[in-house]
């Protein structure tokens, strides 16, 4: 008989909202903390889901890597728009 099971992938949160918010906004992945998708629920709601699926918290170091991917995807690399916005971080 074979194993039918799904393998257990671990599942990741970062929270992008202040603490006082109304609504919890949030990037969830599975799996591959740079995978993810952006969702919002209210605070208990957001309690409930990170219970249900045991989540981990994103490290600073994928976070770091998550908005390195965000700015490269939104700007570009060596293109007009990233260079001057390289420049005005200088």
């Amino acid at each position: 008989m074979s194993d039918t099971s799904l393998p257990t992938l671990t599942k990741y949160v970062r929270v992008r909202s202040s603490a006082n918010a109304r609504f919890v906004e949030f990037d969830f992945a599975i799996g591959q903390p740079d995978l993810f998708v952006e969702l919002v629920l209210p605070p208990a709601a957001f309690e409930h889901f990170c219970l249900q699926n045991n989540v981990q918290l994103m490290s600073e170091e994928q976070m770091r890597v998550n908005d390195e991917n965000e700015e490269k995807w939104r700007f570009g690399y060596d293109t007009l728009v990233g260079n001057n916005r390289k420049a005005e971080a200088q």
